[in-house]
């Protein structure tokens, strides 16, 4: 049956390295990168969407028009003058990445300002994902302000999905964060977290722990991302599954590894996949994404659905 995805965050411009010491542009950002590969295993009758502001800016008008060429569809992006869209720079080292950020002026940040905007947008949604870095850029008024229309969703029986994505440095308060965190995955019906993020944050000894954390705050269910030790699913009463990661013969640069397979496993179940099936799936597009430069990775060097 038809239905409509909406991812909700920040996209950025993406700086990467090219050969020969060149830098290529592109665009990205956890939520946005989700949103792709959704897109790209998504059932043709889907719509998938992003949530977002952008400036009124060359920059601004230039993403809008990738993420409308990637067929994401951006009504539900706000224009606001006199801001611009945040950048930033992957580092690589051994096929680990580190970041430098420009994104004081993003105006991402105002995504949730205009109330009435994001209720409708969200309301015409049967599938909404959000992560920790949606959270991190908002003031707290704004924060509140999300959380209530994700509440609302959720409670009206739509599919929430939350991947923690713990970024401190976007944070002014370790215990704040914390806090804001455990309110975003009490309005998510799907928690999916990454288990070392869980183990630093919120000192869980174990998945079955995070697993045991996020079951009583009301998510229904729970994906615990464990790198190359695999995936380990809770889903309502079901047993606790675990599907192994897909090996991966050489790794190129880990980012969008977890929004890959956050974007492909959502595409996956509305696709009618059990959760175990999907994860697989998902498991094989992270593991070619890891194996290429850049957040955004073509189709045709992914596995097929």
């Amino acid at each position: 049956m038809a239905g409509k995805m909406l991812a909700i965050g920040e996209c950025m411009v993406e700086l990467m390295q090219a050969e020969g010491g060149l830098l290529r542009k592109g665009y990205a950002g956890d939520t946005f990168n989700a949103a792709y590969y959704a897109r790209l295993f998504m059932p043709a009758d889907w719509t998938v969407g992003y949530c977002s502001a952008v400036g009124t800016d060359t920059v601004s008008d230039e993403m809008l028009a990738f993420m409308a060429e990637k067929q994401i569809d951006t009504s539900a992006v706000r224009r606001i003058e006199n801001r611009s869209a945040g950048l930033y720079m992957i580092h690589l080292k051994d096929g680990e990445r580190s970041f430098s950020y420009w994104r004081s002026h993003s105006a991402a940040k105002l995504l949730a300002d205009d109330a009435e905007h994001l209720r409708r947008a969200i309301e015409s949604s049967d599938l909404i994902l959000f992560s920790g870095i949606t959270l991190a850029i908002l003031a707290p008024d704004a924060v509140e302000t999300l959380l209530s229309e994700l509440r609302r969703a959720k409670a009206s029986g739509k599919t929430v999905v939350f991947d923690p994505n713990i970024r401190p440095r976007l944070w002014d308060d370790a215990e704040r964060m914390r806090r804001t965190l455990t309110d975003g995955a009490r309005a998510a019906t799907l928690v999916m977290p990454s288990f070392d993020d869980e183990i630093t944050h919120f000192g869980d000894a174990s998945i079955e722990a995070t697993i045991a954390r996020y079951k009583s705050l009301g998510a229904a269910n729970i994906v615990v991302k464990d790198g190359e030790k695999g995936v380990t699913l809770a889903f309502g009463d079901a047993p606790v599954e675990h599907v192994p990661a897909t090996p991966v013969e050489r790794v190129v640069d880990t980012t969008s590894a977890g929004d890959s397979f956050n974007g492909a496993f959502v595409a996956r179940l509305v696709a009618g996949d059990k959760p175990a099936q999907a994860a697989a799936f998902a498991a094989s597009v992270a593991a070619s994404v890891i194996g290429h430069h850049g957040a955004l990775v073509a189709k045709e060097k992914l596995p097929a659905a």
